[in-house]
């Protein structure tokens, strides 16, 4: 029984059918049929999402907002824009891109087996004593990678802790790219689900977002980035990197497909986002009954409030993969170890709320009546 992948299993909403559709019908005619679109994405799309923001209180251009097929390949790609000689730094745990893309680029040096980091990446320690969101560095960094609703743990960043980011990203001329995928899952107005409604925050950060999650599109795959033309880093004028990150979507990317831009365009809509909030709804009852079932048998958990995902302290100081066998053998259920997202996820695992009510109640069931504590 799978807790592990954050993979969506639910139908897509049926307005954003219509836009497939619709989509797919234009392409039938000479009249309305496209191919290649701008690499930036449909105008109207863009547009769509500049309303989208508006709702957060956020005001952007449409020349800020850049269509993609999904939130991972732009965390990734984005930083090939960078030089190699950047400081890197990154909440531990994290969703792994952020760190393997980095890696593989060449900004990491040299693995620590004793310590299971790299010795060029500053690593942002997430845990209970600070509500699993960091303190700034300590020292000068030049891209920050922060993830709010968080990929493990759960924690959502208030204004607060991303002010402090803000500030010390102005101060240093650092980036911020701040991957906002599972923003939709927040249900507390008083936490941001934009960076951007942070003051200033438009001078020093980038957005990464996703339709995978709040509309089910993991296999139709579109996403955005924002790439704001206040943005100012060292040695540079504003604009610059917006003009850099058009000109790479531009040279390695042929835009996301219409198809799914049609369907996009739908989500947005006033019935497409009360539909989207239905599927969001659906995957957040998921988290809670996880989460309560993981605390009614004695185990502590962190997240599945404003987030999809459980983050669960492992029994009696167990590690994660001596956990993962515990679980699999003796409830048959499947999770993912927290050591798989860097050091400080060591002692930690997690839950996906991501699957069939009955599958997730059975899983629960299942850890509730075998599992040895």
């Amino acid at each position: 029984m799978k807790l592990g992948i954050g993979n969506t299993t639910e139908p897509l909403p049926q307005i954003v059918i219509e836009g497939l559709h619709e989509g797919v019908r234009k392409l039938g005619f000479v009249e309305t049929y496209t191919g290649y679109g701008d690499e930036q994405g449909d105008k109207r799309l863009r547009e769509a999402l500049v309303e989208y923001y508006k709702g957060m209180f956020v005001n952007l251009d449409p020349s800020e907002v850049f269509v993609s097929d999904g939130a991972k390949p732009d965390s990734a790609n984005i930083q090939s824009i960078f030089g190699l000689e950047n400081i890197i730094a990154v909440q531990d745990p994290a969703y792994p891109v952020y760190l393997d893309t980095n890696v593989i680029a060449g900004r990491s040096g040299k693995f620590d087996e004793e310590k299971k980091t790299y010795r060029g990446i500053v690593y942002m320690p997430c845990a209970e004593n600070n509500d699993f969101f960091p303190d700034v560095p300590s020292k000068k960094v030049d891209l920050i990678y922060l993830c709010s609703p968080n990929n493990p743990t759960g924690a959502v960043a208030t204004k607060h802790q991303l002010r402090k980011f803000v500030d010390y990203a102005r101060e240093k001329k650092a980036v911020i790219i701040f991957d906002a995928a599972y923003s939709a899952f927040i249900w507390d107005p008083g936490l941001p689900r934009s960076i951007y409604e942070v003051e200033n925050a438009k001078e020093c950060a980038i957005e990464i977002n996703s339709f995978s999650k709040y509309a089910g599109f993991t296999g139709v795959r579109l996403g955005w980035t924002v790439v704001p033309k206040n943005l100012v880093v060292e040695g540079a004028e504003p604009g610059k990197v917006n003009s850099l990150w058009n000109r790479r979507q531009c040279t390695f990317f042929n835009g996301a497909s219409n198809i799914a831009q049609e369907g996009g365009l739908f989500a947005l809509t006033e019935q497409g986002q009360k539909e989207c909030q239905r599927l969001v709804d659906y995957y957040m009852k998921n988290a809670r009954i996880i989460r309560d079932g993981v605390e009614s048998i004695g185990l502590k958990a962190f997240g599945g409030i404003n987030a999809p995902y459980i983050w669960m302290k492992t029994p009696n100081s167990m590690r994660s993969w001596e956990f993962f066998d515990k679980l699999l053998n003796e409830a048959h259920v499947v999770g993912t170890p927290g050591s798989g997202f860097g050091p400080s996820g060591e002692g930690y695992f997690r839950l996906s709320a991501f699957g069939h009510r009955e599958d997730i109640e059975k899983a629960l069931d299942s850890m509730k009546r075998n599992l040895k504590l």
